[in-house]
């Protein structure tokens, strides 16, 4: 004798649900239908870039690869150095807020992050170009004398300061706020009991840090160095107000000849480009859309890898 099973009752949904729902699902649709709109705009008018003749380009350049390759790298470059001097210095500044500080001092200094993080960028590139290359070009020159050897300090110095490793610098300081807002917030979410049970076998605080905190916090910090990266990447008038730019590929960090990156070689041309000139700004603007799209995806898949690792142990 068989028993009838009854079929599964389903929960009514009211108005406000369903309107929830939706407005989710076509906020999460919009987001893919512009990204694909931008990819095809930057594809569409970048076809007549990459078989421009030579006249569209300048200073000996015969190709768009030519022309596009020294400002990829400088793109990258200035962003790669950015990156290494902010995350150590947010890391180190998020662990003083959420582990060392007093409550008020913590409070205080949580407020001066967020309000960095709201300077325009324009005021960073002034503060560059007034303030720090003047005042780093002394320590560029005996940089010089005494690690001249080394290809990264090669002469002949700058004698303005304007150098990508100012640009490094300023870029730095732009990413350093909302990297330290997202790490801190991060930190602050370690499982109180994962502490408590460090602090309790007799670590020290600097231990239980980095037995339970700094393992739980690593995809928040490396999904901050992401975000701060991508930052650094399209950052624009910092880097065209700081930078003396030029069509080289050189790893030298204090020479008056720097490599230009694609953001603010497009400000700079911009205004001036007329015809193919235009598609090829656009077209730069493409490899950098490839670049910054590598780099999240390169990023989401170390996360996901070390989530997946975590969930297996």
């Amino acid at each position: 004798m068989t028993t009838a099973v009854a079929p599964p009752i389903k929960a009514k949904q009211r108005p406000g649900d369903r309107i929830f729902s939706t407005a989710t699902v076509v906020a999460g649709s919009l987001i893919l239908v512009v990204l694909a709109a931008v990819a095809i705009f930057l594809v569409a008018q970048s076809l007549p870039a990459f078989t421009a003749d030579e006249s569209a380009f300048k200073g000996g350049i015969t190709n768009f690869w030519d022309y596009v390759w020294p400002l990829a790298f400088g793109t990258v470059w200035a962003a790669a150095l950015a990156l290494i001097m902010a995350v150590p210095v947010a890391i180190g500044i998020a662990l003083f807020i959420s582990h060392y500080a007093p409550r008020k001092l913590a409070q205080s200094l949580g407020y001066v992050v967020d309000l960095l993080a709201a300077v325009p960028s324009v005021v960073f590139g002034l503060w560059g170009i007034t303030v720090l290359a003047p005042a780093l070009q002394p320590l560029y020159s005996q940089l010089v004398e005494w690690f001249g050897w080394f290809p990264l300090f090669a002469g002949p110095v700058s004698g303005t300061g304007r150098t990508i490793l100012t640009v490094a610098v300023v870029l730095a300081v732009m990413i350093l706020p909302i990297m330290t807002a997202l790490c801190r917030e991060v930190f602050l979410q370690t499982p109180r009991l994962h502490e408590e049970a460090a602090l309790a076998l007799g670590a020290t605080r600097w231990e239980m840090i980095t037995m339970a905190v700094l393992p739980f916090g690593r995809p928040g910090i490396i999904s901050a160095a992401m975000l701060g990266l991508g930052r650094a990447l399209g950052e624009t008038m910092a880097v065209a107000m700081v930078l003396s730019p030029a069509s080289v590929i050189s790893f030298a960090l204090l020479q008056s000849q720097n490599p230009s990156t694609i953001a603010a070689n497009i400000a700079l041309n911009f205004p001036e480009a007329h015809g193919v000139g235009v598609n090829v700004l656009i077209a730069t603007g493409l490899i950098l859309f490839l670049i910054t799209l590598a780099v999240n995806m390169v990023a989401r898949f170390v996360i996901n890898r070390r989530k997946a690792f975590s969930g297996a142990n």
